[in-house]
C-alpha cells in the first residue's frame, strides 16, 4: 500500500517524540562541544606556568587568554554563510579538523609567547564554527517544545564537561606533566572526527530548505521510524524563504534589527564577564590566599555550576519562548550583584558559593541566550545568526581578560576582575530585560513566516 501526503518539515520535526536517533545525535553534539569547551578553558590554567618564564605583564596574560578568542570571532562570523549556502555537516567537520591539527600543533610547537598565540588564532577559527553550528543543528533537530532543554543537554552538557575537565587536567595534571599536556589531551577530539564523519547528518531543515527530498526522506525515517511509511512516497511543503543574498542584511530588517541589536549587545557584555572571569579567577583566587589547587578547581566549580543554571533557565525558557528576555535578564542581574559582592567580602566559603553563583548564573544564562538566538531566525539565516551573536559576543570575550588584566595593572589589585564583572552582567541583565518589554511580533518563533 503507498502514501502520498505533502509534509510540513517544520511540523514534522516540531511536533516529534525523541527517539533513539534523536539520542545518538545529542550525543555526539555533546562530545564535539565538549572538546570546544575544554579547548576554549585550557589557557586560563597555561597563564601560571609561562607568565614568569615567558616574562609576560598581566596585560599579555590577558591577551594570551584572548588570542584564540580572535581567532573564534573569525570563524563565527565567518561560517555562518558557508554553513547557510552549502550545509551545516560540511562546515562543522570542517571545523573539528581545524581544532584538531592546531591543538596538537600547539603542545609540539608553542615555546613562546608569539608562537602561542598564534597557534592559538588558527585553532580559534576552528572552534569559532564548533559552538554556533552545534547550537544551529541542535535547534534544528530537536522538537519545538524541548529545544531549549535539548540544547542544555546537546550543547551546554559538552560544553561545560570540557570546561571542568580542563580545571581537573589543570590541577591534576600540569603540575606533573607540564601546561603541553593541556593540549595532548585536546588532541584525543581525533579520534571523535572519525566517528562525525560516520554518523553525522546534514540538517534536515537545510535539505528541506534546499530540496534534496532523497536525503531528507531517509534521515526523517530514522528520526521518525514510525512514520517511515509515510515518507517514501511523501511530498514536503516548499520554504516560506530562499537564503538572502545578504544574511547581514536580514539580520538587520525591519522585522529582526531590535532582536538582533539587543542580542548582540547582550552576548558582547556577557561574554565579557565570563572570559575575563574564567581566565582571571585561578590566578585571583591565589591571590586571595586560596591553595593551588582549590584556585584552579573554582574554574571547574563554575562550568559545572553553569550546565545547572542553564538547566534550570532552559526548562522555564521551554515553557513561553517569549519571557526568555526577562528569565535571561534576571539571572544575569544576580550574577552580576554576586559577583559585586566579592570586592566587599572574603573568605574561602564566600569565595566559593560566589564563584558557583557566577558559573549558575552568568555562564549558565549564556548557554540559553544561544538557543534564544537560534530559535528567533528563519532557517535561511539561523546559522548567520547564531555566528553573528557569537562573532560579536567573541569581541567581548577577547577584551575580557585583556582589559582586566590592564585594569589589575593600573590598580595594582585583584578588585578590578570583580567591578568589571559585575558590571558588565547588570549592563547587560539591562539590556536583555528591555527585549521582554517587546511586543509579540519582535520575537519571531523561528520558522514561522511574518504577519503581512
Amino acid at each position: 500500500m503507498s502514501f502520498s501526503s505533502e509534509i510540513d518539515v517544520h511540523e514534522e520535526l516540531s511536533g516529534a517524540p525523541i527517539g533513539p536517533f534523536h539520542k545518538l545525535l545529542g550525543i555526539l553534539i555533546t562530545l564535539i562541544t565538549l572538546f570546544d569547551g575544554y579547548d576554549t578553558f585550557n589557557p586560563a590554567y597555561v597563564i601560571h606556568y609561562v607568565a614568569q618564564p615567558w616574562g609576560l605583564a598581566p596585560s599579555q596574560a590577558g591577551l594570551l587568554v584572548s588570542s584564540g578568542l580572535v581567532g573564534f570571532l573569525i570563524g563565527a562570523i565567518g561560517h555562518g554563510g558557508i554553513a547557510d549556502r552549502l550545509g551545516r555537516r560540511g562546515t562543522l567537520l570542517a571545523g573539528l579538523w581545524i581544532v584538531n591539527i592546531f591543538t596538537l600543533l600547539t603542545a609540539l610547537l608553542a615555546n613562546d609567547f608569539w608562537s602561542y598565540c598564534a597557534l592559538r588564532f588558527v585553532t580559534g577559527l576552528g572552534l569559532g564554527v564548533l559552538l554556533p553550528l552545534g547550537t544551529t543543528f541542535i535547534n534544528e533537530l530537536a522538537p519545538k517544545r524541548a529545544s531549549n532543554t535539548f540544547s542544555l543537554w546537546g550543547v551546554t552538557l559538552g560544553w561545560s564537561l570540557g570546561g571542568v575537565c580542563a580545571g581537573l587536567v589543570g590541577v591534576f595534571l600540569t603540575p606533573h606533566y607540564g601546561w603541553q599536556i593541556l593540549y595532548y589531551v585536546g588532541a584525543l577530539s581525533i579520534p571523535l572526527t572519525f566517528v562525525a564523519h560516520a554518523i553525522l547528518p546534514e540538517s534536515p531543515r537545510f535539505l528541506a530548505a534546499r530540496s534534496r527530498v532523497e536525503e531528507l526522506r531517509a534521515l526523517l525515517a530514522r528520526l521518525r521510524p514510525e512514520r517511515a511509511a509515510v515518507y517514501q512516497n511523501a511530498t514536503f511543503a516548499p520554504a516560506d524563504s530562499k537564503v538572502p543574498q545578504s544574511t547581514i542584511g536580514a539580520l538587520l530588517s525591519p522585522r529582526y534589527r531590535r532582536v538582533s541589536l539587543t542580542i548582540w549587545i547582550t552576548a558582547f557584555l556577557s561574554l565579557f564577564a565570563i572570559f575575563g572571569l574564567t581566565g582571571w579567577i585561578p590566578t585571583v583566587m591565589l591571590k586571595r590566599g586560596e591553595t593551588f589547587a582549590a584556585s584552579f578547581g573554582f574554574g571547574a566549580l563554575m562550568q559545572a555550576m553553569s550546565f545547572v543554571g542553564g538547566l534550570a533557565l532552559a526548562m522555564l525558557a521551554d515553557r513561553n519562548f517569549a519571557l526568555t528576555p526577562r528569565y535571561l535578564a534576571t539571572w544575569w542581574l544576580s550574577g552580576g550583584i554576586a559577583v559585586l559582592a566579592l570586592v566587599f567580602v572574603s573568605g574561602h566559603g564566600i569565595n566559593l558559593a560566589i564563584v558557583a553563583i557566577a558559573g549558575f548564573c552568568i555562564i549558565g544564562a549564556q548557554h540559553v541566550l544561544n538557543n534564544f538566538t537560534a530559535g528567533a531566525y528563519e532557517t535561511c539565516f539561523r546559522a548567520s545568526g547564531v555566528g553573528m551573536e557569537l562573532g560579536i559576543g567573541r569581541v567581548g570575550a577577547i577584551l575580557g581578560p585583556y582589559v582586566i588584566g590592564l585594569l589589575q595593572q593600573v590598580t595594582g589589585g585583584p578588585d578590578a576582575v570583580f567591578w568589571a564583572i559585575g558590571g558588565a552582567s547588570i549592563i547587560g541583565a539591562l539590556a536583555i530585560g528591555s527585549l521582554g518589554m517587546a511586543t509579540a511580533n519582535r520575537l519571531p518563533s523561528a520558522d514561522v513566516a511574518p504577519a503581512e
